[in-house]
Formats: structure tokens, C-alpha cells, sequence
């Protein structure tokens, strides 16, 4: 889950989180397993203090160049309608399949989201672990196409909250297999396999509500019933800062540029495999 968070985390929405939080801790504990480290999770809090504050200043950005371009859309589609809201639903989820899948294969991309993935823990607190520099790196870019096409942008942030609403529930290893919707949605179980360090979990399952097109597009993996996947990222240091976490991936890509030999070099380091 890169939860790109334009999504509203609302204190009493916050605070049903924390609770759940709260259960799948002492789920752990009960279990006697290692599902929490708590410093890690104090790391999370800061970042997701950070993030809050920039994504408000971010969306005051890019808000006005939406209405813009819906002014100029192609049609005008209802997203509350039976097959507008289907259009709506699977268009939002494809845009972000792309962007998730471009953010693990595009350097400066990934130097965003590899702070979502640098928790070594996978629960319910590693879902806020979001990078700061998503105006930069352009989740947001993908959904301009809808809003070309014709569906208004409130209808479209809306479904993208409702889709990174649902991703927040990926991250747990309390929920085990869901059997025939395993086919079509993207589990608990999925998402721990896109978290997993393991050499045959990298780049795979970018889904967001849906799993299909990881079906589709050829990126989709499983693994067998009970076995313990490591979390984080390979090779990346274990911190506990929420600066450094948030902007270690950035200082490695610019130390890699600023070594460069020539400038076409740099571009290809910055647009380049993570």
C-alpha cells in the first residue's frame, strides 16, 4: 500500500484505528510473536504527523488544476449512476495499479514510497508509514485521465479515499486466507506478499482494492499457507527518526546523481530502476 493520503483521517476515524491497533497488539502478545515493535511504531507517528501537514498544503495545489482540466473534460459521466460508478470504481483502481506499480520501478518515485515499506513489521500502524513527497513524485497525475474524461473531481478523490480506506486493512497478519474472494480482491494475504523482502515477493501484487489486474498485467504472486515472510526494504538501515526515514531513499538518489559523469547520466539514475 503506497496510501497516497489525500483520504481524510478524521479523529474519530483515527481513534476506531487506534483501537483496532490497540487489539491486533495484544493479539501478538497473546500469540507470543513479534507483530509489533513499538518504536517503530512511534516512528510511524511522527511521520504520519508529517505527512498530514503537507498533504493539506498539497491538495490546495493541485485542486485548482483539476477543476481546470474537468472544465475542459471530453463528456460528462455520473459517478453516482449503476455503470458510471462501476467506470469510476475500476478506472480508480487501475490508475493506482500503475502508479504503485511505477513507484517500485522509477527511482524518484520509489524514493517516496520505499518509506512505506521501510517498517519491518507489518500491522495496522505500518499502513501510515507514508512518504512526504508525493506532490513531487505524482500519484495524483494518473487520475487526471478520469477527470478529462468527465467525472468530477470530487468524485474521483472520493473514490480514491475509498480505495486507500480499504488498503489500511491490508496490513495485519491477523486475517488469514479469504477463499474465493482471493481471487478477485486484494487480501490481507496479498499485501503481505507486496510487503514480503523476499527475493520471489519484490514487485509483485500492486493492487489496490482489486487483484485482477496483477492477474492481468503479470505481476501478481503468492505463497504457501503459513510461511514467515520478512518485512522491509533490502538492504535499507533499520531507523527510528522520522527524518531520516522519510528522506534516507531521497539522499541516496542524489549522492548516485551528484556522482555522475554527465548530466544524461543523472536523468537516467533519476528516472531509473530503484
Amino acid at each position: 500500500m503506497d496510501l497516497v493520503a489525500l483520504v481524510d483521517r478524521s479523529p474519530a476515524f483515527l481513534a476506531v484505528v487506534a483501537l483496532l491497533a490497540l487489539g491486533e497488539y495484544l493479539w501478538h502478545r497473546q500469540r507470543g510473536s513479534d507483530g509489533y515493535d513499538l518504536r517503530e511504531s512511534a516512528a510511524t507517528l511522527g511521520i504520519m504527523v508529517g505527512q498530514i501537514a503537507i498533504r493539506t498544503a498539497g491538495i490546495g495545489l493541485i485542486a485548482p488544476l483539476m477543476f481546470a482540466l474537468y472544465d475542459q473534460r471530453l463528456f460528462t459521466l455520473d459517478g453516482g449512476s449503476g455503470l458510471g460508478l462501476v467506470g469510476l470504481f475500476l478506472g480508480v483502481d487501475l490508475a493506482y495499479y500503475w502508479f504503485h506499480r511505477l513507484s517500485h520501478r522509477v527511482r524518484f518515485m520509489w524514493a517516496n514510497h520505499a518509506v512505506h515499506h521501510s517498517s519491518t513489521r507489518l500491522n495496522l500502524t505500518a499502513a501510515f508509514r507514508l512518504g512526504w513527497t508525493n506532490l513531487l513524485t505524482g500519484s495524483w497525475v494518473l487520475l487526471l485521465p478520469l477527470i478529462w474524461l468527465g467525472y468530477h473531481p470530487v468524485a474521483v478523490l472520493g473514490m480514491f479515499s475509498l480505495n486507500l480506506t480499504y488498503q489500511l486493512f491490508l496490513h495485519t497478519e491477523m486475517v488469514g486466507r479469504l477463499g474465493p474472494l482471493e481471487w478477485v480482491l486484494n487480501t490481507p494475504n496479498h499485501h503481505r506478499v507486496h510487503h514480503g523482502s523476499d527475493a520471489d515477493c519484490i514487485d509483485r501484487n500492486f493492487g489496490g482494492m482489486l487483484i485482477i489486474f496483477d492477474r492481468l498485467f503479470g505481476s501478481f504472486a503468492a505463497v504457501e499457507p503459513g510461511r514467515k515472510l520478512r518485512y522491509g526494504v533490502q538492504g535499507g538501515p533499520v531507523s527510528y527518526n522520522p527524518l531520516r526515514i522519510a528522506f534516507a531513499e531521497w539522499g541516496r538518489l542524489f549522492r548516485d546523481m551528484a556522482a555522475s559523469r554527465h548530466p544524461w547520466q543523472a536523468l537516467r539514475i533519476w528516472v531509473g530502476r530503484p
